[in-house]
């Protein structure tokens, strides 16, 4: 693994940006130059700015028939030494999730943003909704880990995105950008530092692809064209990619170590934040657009001397059970308000000993400060 700084594409400085627009200026940063993808709203201009700068980046962009030939693309794009990604939203996301599995078993280092919309089904494709995250977790078949952010500004959609493409290419995994139509649609100020710090992955001449030659246990990963006569399948495979489907402790070593991998490192991966829990007797626990929300609930809450306080949820997977376990301990209870019917809250339930109050809706709508207010004046 290697770490560089390169310039911005952008000058630096403030500049004014839908969530959409940051999302592909962050990853034309952070070094993507393929992007393959298929317009759905309400990601799709992430599609068209991708495809309106690839020549002063230098890239290429796709227009692909659908959501599968485009995560298949950027597959094959990323093992051909480039990094990519795709946008999209919950139709083509489900139908994305078989890649998903097959990039997670052959350690495909790629990015994927999906801007979240009312489902299920078509649903309402212009308004809000944040029912992808048991999705993002459990999509595909079998037992694999995948790295998933919840933005909740247009400068995170910039940030965090930068932070996938690292990530990624660190621990050789799909990295999930989980933003939502508010957040892509929402118009901000962008601050774009002077330099972009990037990782990249790992190359060593001879060593296994798939072999856990690291602590880490994350391998080196080749190019195609580098002479290392690869072989990539989405098979049970050993460390140098050959098909071994009939045995049984090849498979266990294989699906062990790319589970292990993120798991292990999950003090470096997860990224909560927290507004005012000093002194909280209840505490709501919030992601995305929905964190916005709740942190001006609480706030004007504790105007009115009432001990309240808030955990933002940065990542979302791998989940942030530690911390919320020590949450349950210093609190009575957790509000846990989302835009879907409590997938999030299902899993703070599991984590914390304290008293977890789901409060989900699912109207298209975002749910406003004054109803979380209202939950939070109940429960004390």
């Amino acid at each position: 693994m290697s770490i560089t700084k390169v310039r911005s594409l952008l000058p630096a400085g403030t500049h004014y940006l839908s969530g959409n627009e940051a999302v592909a200026e962050g990853a034309l940063a952070a070094g993507c130059r393929y992007y393959a993808g298929y317009p759905i709203t309400p990601s799709s201009e992430i599609m068209e700015r991708m495809a309106d700068r690839r020549g002063e980046a230098g890239g290429v962009f796709a227009q692909m028939e659908d959501e599968i030939a485009s995560i298949c693309s950027v597959i094959g794009s990323v093992w051909a030494g480039a990094r990519a990604m795709t946008a999209t939203s919950g139709p083509g996301f489900s139908l994305m999730q078989e890649a998903v599995g097959y990039a997670a078993l052959t350690e495909t280092p790629l990015v994927i943003a999906d801007i979240q919309r009312a489902g299920p089904g078509t649903g309402q494709a212009t308004r809000v909704g944040s029912g992808d995250h048991m999705q993002a977790r459990w999509g595909s078949h079998g037992d694999y880990q995948v790295i998933s952010y919840s933005p909740w500004s247009v400068q995170e959609m910039y940030d965090l995105t930068i932070e996938a493409f690292n990530q990624a290419d660190r621990f050789r995994v799909p990295v999930l950008l989980m933003g939502e139509e508010a957040v892509g649609h929402l118009r901000e100020q962008v601050n774009v530092p002077p330099e972009v710090t990037l990782v990249h992955r790992e190359k060593r001449a001879g060593a296994a692809p798939f072999g856990d030659t690291g602590p880490d246990g994350v391998p080196p990963m080749p190019s195609f064209g580098e002479g290392e006569n690869l072989l990539v399948t989405g098979s049970t495979h050993d460390a140098r990619g050959f098909r071994r489907t009939d045995d049984p402790e090849v498979h266990e070593r294989l699906v062990s170590r790319i589970n292990e991998k993120i798991l292990n490192a999950r003090s470096r991966i997860v990224r909560t934040e927290a507004h005012h829990l000093e002194d909280a007797r209840l505490a709501v626990v919030a992601y995305g657009f929905t964190a916005r929300s709740a942190l001006y609930a609480v706030r004007r809450l504790r105007k009115d001397g009432l001990r309240v306080g808030l955990m933002r949820l940065q990542t979302v997977w791998p989940f942030a059970e530690q911390e919320i376990r020590e949450l349950g301990r210093a609190v009575d209870r957790i509000l846990v308000p989302e835009m879907n019917r409590g997938q999030v809250a299902g899993e703070v339930i599991k984590a914390a000993d304290c008293e977890v109050v789901p409060f989900g809706q699912t109207n298209g709508e975002i749910i406003h400060p004054d109803r979380i207010a209202e939950q939070i004046r109940r429960l004390l």
